[in-house]
């Protein structure tokens, strides 16, 4: 996998201690690229720390059930995304734009004690992100494009259909599932997806869902 002027072939190209951003809603796959608005001070913190050092960012999303620890800061998922800041651009006013780029996926295996005001966890990364050679997996494309293609009618939205029909499978599935305005459990079963070919499923079945209930609330409009 290439991320920026990087390449991450093995587990040991990656630390085993990474900071980690929780952000609800939030999903990042290998191979997407997130923007990200930094202003909240301990975050500033983490990322002059991360450009000084593997340029790597956890991005996770807070637990799903709500959970809290003593210290009010939420638990967190037990599956998040490594991404590397591939630009940074600081905005005059005390914020920095940030642009991260998807590495692979990782489970927590404990959370760090660290003195930093930002959290960080110790992680397992899922090594098979790092395999290029799986970027053409088998998906049933035309299944997956006619299920966006209805969710896009459905809300009135619009799409650069010449760039999707270039776009191999990877960069189709994973980009189409960060850009789904779906919620925070959704986000996460498409992260946790076992392959390419398990999330482009999961995708096509959250959008038929979706879609099933804009018709009923349609109808029930109607009543």
């Amino acid at each position: 996998m290439q991320a920026g002027n990087a390449h991450y072939r093995r587990g040991a190209d990656l630390p085993t201690t990474i900071p980690v951003f929780p952000l609800a809603g939030a999903l990042l796959l290998p191979g997407g690229r997130m923007p990200l608005n930094i202003f909240e001070p301990r975050y500033l913190q983490m990322v002059d720390e991360a450009v000084g050092g593997a340029r790597l960012i956890g991005i996770i999303q807070p637990s799903l059930d709500g959970a809290l620890r003593d210290d009010g800061e939420p638990e967190l998922c037990s599956v998040g995304c490594a991404g590397r800041i591939i630009s940074l651009a600081e905005s005059g006013d005390g914020r920095y734009l940030i642009s991260l780029q998807g590495v692979c996926r990782f489970r927590i295996t404990h959370e760090a004690a660290t003195k930093t005001p930002f959290r960080q966890c110790r992680i397992a990364p899922f090594l098979a992100d790092l395999d290029e050679d799986r970027a053409g997996a088998e998906v049933d494309r035309p299944s997956l494009l006619k299920a966006f293609r209805a969710y896009l009618q459905a809300n009135d939205l619009e799409a650069d259909w010449e760039s999707v029909s270039r776009a191999e499978n990877a960069m189709l599935v994973n980009a189409l599932s960060m850009m789904a305005p779906y919620g925070p459990a959704e986000k996460q079963a498409l992260l946790e997806a076992a392959d390419l070919k398990t999330r482009a499923e999961t995708l096509i079945a959250i959008t038929e869902m979706a879609l099933a209930r804009e018709g009923e609330d349609f109808g029930s409009s109607l009543q």
